[in-house]
């Protein structure tokens, strides 16, 4: 009787699941702990090395010597070329300290920290970089293109009235996700663009406008429609927030703010809080996003709304030509974003 034929006993199957997820686990742990460990050294050696250029003057051909010896006296380890030295050297100089094991760092893959340092970031925004590429699992690649589009100085900009319409704590988690301006770069468009034409875009290159929004959400569905007493009403774009655990309306406008727009918006908010929201979800939240705004116009509007809202602009503006050349393709953007355990993204949809 061969393993096939076997009849196999009540609950082996979920056994067979939980065993797999258990391994899985274990060797996920064991990787990240090889890891931590790689880093450490690499840390340690580029420490003597900075000791070393300080107390005894080493320069470039004895550095180019010391990663011949270590070549030499491990050659299955690729890591010790001359430039990949240079690199720990300048890693320890910008993590300084008795250690780096602490540091959020610490666990991110070498090519990671390499990409960072490439950039010569100022420290603040070298450890922002370090601690979201850690958090939300970035690749290498998703972590350059974050930093060439500067989202650490996006993140959080948008003028808003959340610290009145919703906690503390939901206003700081609500805060975090609305940036200002977002980069719509990579829709390839130009000049004046019709909103329907720029919702589309947007919908027809969601991995990159998720991306975009930031991690944890979700696309419920574009042009969501609403009957409301026989009148019809349609939702430029719907998100759900997989971590916050709610809705984000988006509306869409290419020209210039208006008061009358955060109207719509604060209206279209609580639509969404009266017929989807869940008592297990927190606050819906409404962003527009316009081609410009005038920052006082945009808080006098806010004031009085209900409904919790932030007001951001959009951007075509393309990357610096070396910059942009350094992008990886929209392929390799997809498949990298599909790396992320973002629950929920597909199973959203609206009626």
């Amino acid at each position: 009787m061969t393993s096939a034929d076997l009849v196999l006993p009540d609950g082996y199957d979920q056994t067979l699941v939980a065993l797999k997820v258990r391994v899985r686990d274990a060797r996920l742990r064991a990787q990240r702990t090889v890891n931590t460990e790689l880093i450490e050294l690499y840390w340690s050696i580029g420490r003597e090395i900075l000791v070393r250029q300080d107390q005894q003057g080493w320069g470039t051909k004895v550095i180019s010597r010391l990663a011949e010896d270590l070549r030499e006296e491990f050659p299955d380890m690729k890591g010790f070329s001359p430039r990949n030295l240079q690199y720990m050297t300048t890693f320890a100089r910008e993590w300084g300290g008795d250690s780096i094991a602490p540091q959020l760092v610490a666990q991110l893959p070498w090519g990671h920290i390499r990409t960072i340092l490439d950039k010569s970031l100022p420290p603040g925004a070298r450890d922002w970089y370090a601690a979201a590429a850690v958090e939300y699992g970035w690749s290498r690649n998703v972590l350059l293109n974050m930093i060439m589009n500067k989202s650490m100085d996006r993140t959080g900009a948008a003028p808003s009235n959340f610290t009145r319409s919703l906690s503390p704590t939901d206003s700081e988690l609500a805060q975090q996700v609305a940036k200002d301006p977002y980069a719509f770069e990579f829709l390839g468009l130009s000049g004046e663009v019709a909103e329907r034409d720029l919702e589309r875009a947007l919908t027809e290159r969601i991995v990159d406008t998720l991306r975009e929004l930031g991690a944890g959400f979700a696309f419920v569905g574009r042009q969501v429609h609403f009957d409301v007493g026989g009148d019809d009403f349609y939702i430029d774009l719907l998100f759900f927030h997989v971590e916050q655990l709610r809705y984000f309306v988006i509306e869409l406008k290419t020209g210039k703010f208006q008061p009358e727009y955060a109207g719509k918006l604060n209206f279209y908010v609580a639509l969404v809080d009266d017929k989807l929201k869940l008592p297990t979800h927190r606050e819906t939240v409404g962003i527009l996003i316009c081609g410009s705004k005038n920052e006082h116009t945009v808080r006098y509007a806010l004031g009085r709304a209900d409904s919790p809202m932030a007001v951001s602009t959009y951007t075509y503006e393309s990357l610096p030509a070396g910059e942009k050349e350094a992008l990886p393709g929209a392929d390799e953007l997809s498949a990298a974003f599909d790396q992320l355990e973002v629950p929920m993204a597909r199973q959203i949809r609206a009626e």
